[in-house]
């Protein structure tokens, strides 16, 4: 059989070595000047590979199935096997799979080699401009080639990261094949915000709890302020729902703790205490060892806090006011950075329509989709690499 892979990235080199291994040939067309682009931005460059936390919660769609008819414990150890068996060491942390070099062009030469070693033929600067199907046979357009193929697999990618060549085209070619193409939006991105205080709390990053107040989802992490809104993975992990009712134009605010380390239930009471056992010379030097100042400051201006006056000098409503922004400060969202700044898409490809154990298309014969083109995104922490990974191999494996 001969097969066409189009797109040369994570998922389209697991479905050309698994296709390959099946004795078929195999053409990856890439648009890029070398495969792989967008692997290499993948956990800052340390590549974040996978998680040994595989809970289903961590994967998403917006397509009427089960996500678990494809994420279940049969392929995510077909994902595992997949790494073990092309030589990856893997350095844990807090269950967190990076190569051991923590380098992401490890990884990638890796797949490079093993799809050399099978004989893969990977033609890279081809922009594919067309895919037809008469009767069996599937003809393939591009800048550089002209051909025919028994198989294809589109694994284009989705709209985010335009940069690393994904454009979308992989939705127009299953639009031509009748495919439906759930909303897309950007996901795992920063958020947006007009409180008038970005500037002055831009650069700032604290550990935080932070809460979308409309699903109630809740994450813990770093979070990073910024002169636009707020970022960071605990941001990025509650961003996806956001940016949904954000393309729909329905509110959005977000709740954020900045001080998780207290358990007790009257944080005012906390700072009378700290304020009669230290001596300081206003409310920033009694909170910046554990809040940065510059969040404070821009936190003071927000309240219309005097940030030079100290604890005692304060009113009642702003002693109240002062601990809520710091326990309780709920900010509205009022948009996300666009696809070039988010990692994956939320939406894509109607699931449904979808062969879930092969993802060969129910409407087109031997047609194939897999990774960030489907409708099916994950969590920072190595869930979206599995996605692109589990489901080329069950595409390649079946071909």
């Amino acid at each position: 059989m001969k097969i066409a892979v189009i797109g040369g990235g994570v998922s389209g080199l697991a479905a050309a070595i698994s296709a390959a291994q099946n004795n078929n040939a195999v053409t990856i067309f890439e648009k890029n000047s070398k495969v792989l682009k967008k692997l290499l931005l993948t956990g800052n460059g340390k590549c974040n590979y996978f998680n040994e936390d595989q809970d289903i919660s961590h994967y998403h769609t917006t397509s009427n199935i089960a996500i678990n008819q494809i994420i279940n414990p049969n392929n995510i150890s077909k994902v595992k096997d997949f790494w073990d068996t092309l030589g990856v060491i893997p350095f844990i942390k807090n269950g967190y799979y990076y190569p051991y070099s923590e380098n992401a062009h490890s990884i990638k030469s890796l797949l490079v080699n093993k799809a050399s070693s099978l004989n893969i033929k990977i033609i890279t600067d081809s922009e594919v401009t067309s895919i037809t199907k008469e009767k069996d046979v599937f003809h393939i357009t591009a800048n550089n080639y002209n051909g025919d193929f028994d198989k294809v697999i589109i694994t284009t990618g989705s709209y985010a990261y335009p940069q690393t060549g994904s454009t979308g085209f992989g939705y127009d070619i299953a639009k031509n094949f009748k495919h439906t193409i759930m909303p897309v939006n950007p996901s795992l991105v920063q958020l947006v915000t007009n409180l008038g205080i970005e500037d002055k709390w831009s650069g700032v990053r604290c550990h935080g709890r932070v809460t979308d107040l409309t699903t109630g989802k809740t994450e813990f992490g770093e979070i990073q302020f910024t002169n636009y809104g707020i970022s960071g993975i605990c941001i990025f992990n509650i961003s996806r729902d956001i940016s949904i009712r954000v393309s729909l134009q329905q509110e959005s605010s977000i709740m954020l703790n900045l001080v998780p380390w207290y358990s007790g239930n009257n944080f005012s009471d906390y700072l009378e205490k700290r304020a009669q056992a230290i001596e300081s010379n206003s409310i920033i030097e009694l909170c910046e060892t554990f809040i940065n100042y510059k969040l404070l400051i821009a936190i003071c201006s927000y309240r219309h806090i005097d940030s030079h006056k100290r604890w005692p000098e304060l009113s009642n409503r702003e002693k109240v006011e002062f601990c809520q922004s710091l326990t309780n400060l709920e900010i509205p969202i009022v948009g996300t950075k666009d696809y070039n700044s988010a990692q994956v898409c939320s939406g894509g490809i109607n699931l449904a329509e979808l062969n879930l154990a092969t993802l060969e298309s129910k409407l087109v014969k031997n047609l194939y989709f897999c990774g960030e083109i489907l409708d099916l995104d994950g969590d920072c922490g190595g869930y979206n690499l599995t996605i692109a990974i589990l489901t080329g191999i069950l595409a390649g494996a079946s071909c």
